[in-house]
C-alpha cells in the first residue's frame, strides 16, 4: 500500500484517538495516556495535514481546542473562545516562536518583552464579574462550551464574591486556574484514608474532582486555590495595554495572580527564566508543568492574531517528562473494542509523577522490539503528570540467563480466539468478535458513549457486571434488559435501575450517524459516519453500497470502504442491526441522494466551500449540514477551487492562503444572511 494511500487511513486513526484522549483528560478527568504520547500523536496529524491539504477537516484535533462538557452541569457558551497554546519542547523550539514573533512584526528590536508565568497543573476555569459582582464560572470545556460550576466556585476562598476597589469594567471575564497545594492534597488523603476512602491520584485531579461535584457543599470542605492567568471578554470599561500591567490591575480587585510571574526582554531572557524556575520546580508548593511566554504589549498581540487553536503571541515551554528507574516484572495483554490487543508493562512499584505507578503501556509489538525489552530488565519509566506511564527504554538488562523473552500470545488472552498479526507488524488482533468478551464490554461502552447512543448511566462497571452475569451478549441485548436483572445486580437501586431504562427508551430515537458511529466500525469517527449518513440518507443504501459507491463519499478512502463492506457482509452485524431496529431503535431517513443530483438540484451547486474560525450562531456541523443541503461541497481545506470562505474569529492559516488565492471570505453574518435568501431555517 502507498503512502499516500495510507495517510487517510493513518489522519482518521488519529483524529479518533486524539478525541477520545481529549474526552478522557478534559471531559472525564480521566488521562489514559501521556502528554508526551498525545503530543507525539497530535504533531503526526499536523504533519500528515500539511503533506496532504485535502485531508484537513474543520472537526479534526489540529482545530479544535479539546473535548466536548459533561451534561451533568448546564452548559456555558463562553463569550471568546477559551484557545489552548502551542508547546516547545527545547531551547530551540522555544527560540523559532521567538523567531515567529519578530519575523511577523517585522521588529528590528528582537528584545522583546515577553511575560513569564508558571503553567500551573489544575483546571482552567472562567469566572464573570458583573459590576464587580461574580455572576457565573465555567470549565473550560471544549474551548467553546464549558459546564457552569457557578455555586462551587463560590466555595473558593481565593476567589472574591466581590471584586475589591473599583474601576473595574462593567462586564468582566477572568480566566485562571483551579489547583491545590501539596501540603492541602496531602491532608485531604490522609482524611480520606482515615475515612476508608480511595485517595486522590495527584492534586490535579483531587481539584477536578472537587469542582465536579454536584453537591456545593462537599465542594466547600476541599482546599482549592485559584490563580488568575488573563482575562477574556471585556465589555463597558478598559483595561491597561500590557499583560504584566492587567495583571497587577486584577491583583488590586483582590485577585490572585502567580507571585512567581516575571517580564524579560527577548529569548535570552526567556531561556534565563526556565532555568531559573526549573531548578526550583520541586521546591514551589504547587504542580507546574511548565512556563507560558506571552507577548506583553496587547497592541503587538492584535498585530500576531491567532490560528484556529492558539494564539500566535503565546506558547507553553513543556518541562522534561518526570522519569523513575523500576524493574519490570511481567507484560500482560489487553483487548481492545476493535480486538487490537495491546502489552502492558507490570513494574515494581515506583514513585514517578507524583504517583506510585505499577503499569505502564509498551504500546504495540514494534515498540517491543525497539526497546530490546525482557521480563526482568531495569528500565526508565516516564511520567508527566499522566495517569498511565510508558516504558522509554532499558536501563540495565537482567542478568545472563535470569531475563524472560516477551512472547506474543498465539491465542486472544480473554476468549483464546485465534489472533493475527497486521501488516507492518505492531498490532496483534483477536478474531473472536464479539465471542470475546473484552470486545464485547468495550463495543458495549463505546456503543452507549455519549457523542454515540448516548445512554446515560450505562458506565464501565456496569457493563461489566452486565457481560458477566450473561445479560449482555451484543448491544442490541441492551434493549432487553429487565428492571428484575437489574435489580440483582450490586450496588443497584430502583432509582438507578429505573433511570438506566428510561434512558435507554430515549436512545432509541437517534439519527443515522450516531447510530453508525455507535456500530464501532473500524476507522469510521464521528466525521465519517456524518458524511455517510448525508450521502445516502437512508441505512438501506448505504448498507448495500459496494466501495466504489462508498469512496464517492468525502473522507472514505479504499481502507474505510474495505472496513465498512466488510462490517455489512457479515451476517452476524447484520443480525445485532436487524434486532436494534426490531427493538424500535429508529431515525429519520430520506431517499439517497448522489453528490453529483445534489449540486444539479441546490442554488450553491457546483461551489465548494469551507468553513473557518469560530461561529456564534451556527456550530461547524449546521453550518454544513445547511450548505449540503443548497448543493455546495464542504471541504476542510482552501484550494485554488474554493468558491468562498466563511470565516470567524480566531480563523488562521485557512484565511490567509484564501486571501492569497483571492478567494471570496465572508463572516457568519453573511452566511445567515444568504441561508435565509435561500430559505434554509437558522
Amino acid at each position: 500500500m502507498s503512502r499516500a494511500t495510507e495517510a487517510p487511513a493513518r489522519a482518521e486513526a488519529l483524529r479518533q484517538r486524539l478525541e477520545q484522549w481529549n474526552h478522557e483528560y478534559y471531559v472525564l478527568d480521566q488521562p489514559t495516556v501521556t502528554d508526551a504520547e498525545y503530543d507525539g500523536a497530535l504533531r503526526e496529524l499536523q504533519e500528515l495535514e500539511a503533506d496532504h491539504p485535502e485531508l484537513q477537516r474543520p472537526d479534526s484535533p489540529t482545530q479544535r481546542v479539546g473535548g466536548a462538557p459533561l451534561t451533568a452541569f448546564a452548559e456555558v457558551r463562553h463569550d471568546m473562545p477559551m484557545l489552548s497554546l502551542e508547546n516547545a519542547f527545547d531551547d530551540e523550539e522555544l527560540a523559532r516562536f521567538h523567531a515567529r514573533v519578530i519575523e511577523r512584526l517585522g521588529a528590528d528590536d528582537p528584545d522583546i518583552e515577553y511575560v513569564c508565568e508558571p503553567k500551573l497543573d489544575g483546571v482552567a476555569v472562567s469566572v464573570l464579574y458583573e459590576n464587580g459582582s461574580l455572576v457565573r464560572a465555567a470549565t473550560r470545556g471544549d474551548g467553546s462550551t464549558g459546564e457552569d460550576i457557578t455555586l462551587n466556585v463560590r466555595t473558593v476562598r481565593s476567589v472574591p464574591l466581590r471584586l475589591r476597589g473599583d474601576g473595574y469594567p462593567g462586564r468582566l471575564e477572568v480566566r485562571g486556574e483551579i489547583y491545590m497545594l501539596h501540603s492541602s492534597f496531602e491532608s485531604l488523603n490522609a482524611l480520606a484514608r482515615a475515612r476508608g476512602d480511595k485517595p486522590f491520584v495527584n492534586p490535579r485531579n483531587a481539584a477536578a474532582g472537587s469542582l465536579r461535584q454536584l453537591d456545593p457543599r462537599v465542594t466547600a470542605t476541599r482546599p482549592l486555590q485559584m490563580c488568575c492567568y488573563g482575562v477574556g471578554h471585556v465589555d463597558n470599561g478598559a483595561l491597561p495595554d500590557t499583560h504584566e500591567k492587567i495583571m497587577r490591575r486584577l491583583a488590586d480587585w483582590g485577585l490572585r495572580v502567580s507571585t512567581e510571574s516575571a517580564t524579560v526582554r527577548g529569548i535570552e531572557g526567556c531561556l534565563a527564566y526556565y532555568r531559573e524556575l526549573a531548578a526550583r520546580r520541586d521546591g514551589l508548593p504547587y504542580d507546574i508543568d511548565g512556563i507560558v511566554y506571552k507577548v506583553n504589549d496587547l497592541a503587538l498581540r492584535d498585530t500576531l492574531g491567532f490560528v484556529s487553536r492558539a494564539p500566535r503571541w503565546a506558547i507553553a515551554r513543556k518541562f522534561p517528562a518526570q522519569e523513575a528507574i523500576t524493574r519490570l516484572l511481567d507484560v500482560e495483554f489487553q483487548v481492545g473494542r476493535t480486538g487490537a490487543i495491546t502489552p502492558v508493562a507490570r513494574l515494581a512499584p515506583v514513585f514517578v509523577g507524583g504517583v506510585t505507578v505499577s503499569n505502564a503501556t509498551l504500546h504495540n509489538f514494534n515498540e517491543i522490539t525497539r526497546l530490546n525489552v525482557q521480563i526482568g530488565d531495569i528500565v526508565i519509566v516516564r511520567r508527566a503528570g499522566d495517569v498511565i506511564p510508558q516504558v522509554v527504554s532499558v536501563r540495565e538488562k537482567a542478568p545472563e540467563g535470569a531475563g524472560v523473552e516477551v512472547v506474543l500470545p498465539d491465542a486472544c488472552p480473554a476468549c483464546e480466539s485465534p489472533v493475527e498479526r497486521e501488516e507492518g507488524g505492531a498490532i496483534l488482533r483477536c478474531l473472536g468478535g464479539l465471542v470475546c468478551p473484552a470486545q464485547r464490554k468495550a463495543a458495549i461502552r463505546h456503543f452507549a458513549s455519549r457523542r454515540a447512543m448516548d445512554i446515560d448511566g450505562l458506565g464501565e462497571r456496569l457493563v461489566d457486571q452486565l457481560v458477566d452475569a450473561g445479560l449482555l451478549n451484543t448491544v442490541a441485548d441492551l434493549y432487553g434488559l429487565r428492571r428484575e436483572q437489574l435489580l440483582a445486580l450490586d450496588r443497584m437501586g430502583e432509582k438507578s435501575a429505573d433511570n438506566l431504562l428510561a434512558a435507554l427508551e430515549a436512545s432509541k430515537a437517534t439519527t443515522l450517524a450516531r447510530f453508525l458511529f455507535a456500530l464501532g466500525v473500524r476507522e469510521v469517527g464521528e466525521a465519517t459516519a456524518r458524511s455517510l449518513a448525508s450521502h445516502f440518507g437512508n441505512w438501506q443504501d448505504l448498507s448495500a453500497a459496494d466501495e466504489e459507491r462508498l469512496r464517492e463519499v468525502d473522507d472514505v478512502g479504499p481502507v474505510v470502504a474495505d472496513h465498512l463492506r466488510q462490517f455489512f457482509d457479515s451476517p452476524s452485524a447484520m443480525m445485532v442491526v436487524s434486532q436494534l431496529r426490531q427493538a424500535g431503535v429508529h431515525w429519520p431517513e430520506h431517499a439517497a441522494v448522489s453528490r453529483a443530483d445534489a449540486a444539479e438540484a441546490g442554488p450553491l451547486s457546483g461551489q465548494t466551500w469551507v468553513v473557518t474560525g469560530k461561529l456564534e450562531r451556527l456550530t461547524r456541523d449546521e453550518a454544513t449540514a445547511a450548505l449540503q443541503s443548497l448543493g455546495a461541497r464542504v471541504s476542510g481545506s482552501v484550494s485554488a477551487k474554493t468558491s468562498v470562505l466563511v470565516a470567524g474569529p480566531g480563523a488562521g492559516s485557512k484565511l490567509a492562503r484564501a486571501e492569497t488565492l483571492g478567494v471570496m471570505v465572508i463572516d457568519e453574518s453573511a452566511l445567515l444572511s444568504r441561508l435565509r435568501d435561500e430559505g434554509v431555517a437558522c
